[in-house]
């Protein structure tokens, strides 16, 4: 949450010309309901099901090389769902420090996340740092690691021209 997949993803895709998929978006579309919303009237495990399938349908109706999906940062950590990702092209993680990503995320609108609605910076610090850490192993598997996490100064429009620079060069290849 908060690393830049949504906004930072829409820029890279305007640049690259490509389309762009945001998982929760495209859920909330084929489901009727946000993935908050699923989740309080399913329960998670139903959630991660689902979330799966729609990635799935969603790429086997999209050009496979012209689509950056921009997915929940609990996608990766469910079943095979990295190995998933991996196959349909290019995994990237944007790698920021707990630090900065409750600074981020003290600055938007927490109440379209309901998680972390009502939070200081010092309580979403608390709930950050121990659930990156538990992820982390699963996100160390994308294809490439774009750490900003020694800085603050990245902005989403930064991000997106470092891994535009990261395609080029490597398509290239």
């Amino acid at each position: 949450m908060g690393a830049g997949k949504t906004t930072a993803g829409r820029i890279l895709a305007d640049k690259l010309g490509w389309y762009f998929v945001d998982l929760d978006e495209a859920f909330k579309e084929i489901h009727g309901l946000s993935t908050a919303d699923y989740i309080r009237k399913h329960g998670l495990e139903e959630f991660r099901k689902k979330e799966k399938y729609v990635v799935e349908d969603i790429a086997d109706q999209m050009p496979y090389e012209k689509v950056i999906y921009a997915t929940g940062g609990g996608y990766p950590c469910w079943e095979d769902n990295m190995e998933c990702l991996r196959e349909l092209g290019t995994s990237i993680y944007i790698r920021w420090c707990p630090e900065h990503l409750a600074k981020r995320l003290s600055l938007t609108d927490l109440s379209e996340r309901p998680v972390l609605q009502g939070r200081t910076e010092e309580e979403l610090l608390a709930f950050i740092a121990p659930q990156l850490e538990a992820r982390e192993p699963y996100y160390r598997q994308a294809h490439h690691i774009l750490d900003v996490s020694e800085c603050d100064e990245h902005s989403d429009e930064r991000i997106a021209e470092e891994l535009y620079q990261f395609i080029i060069n490597n398509r290239r290849k």
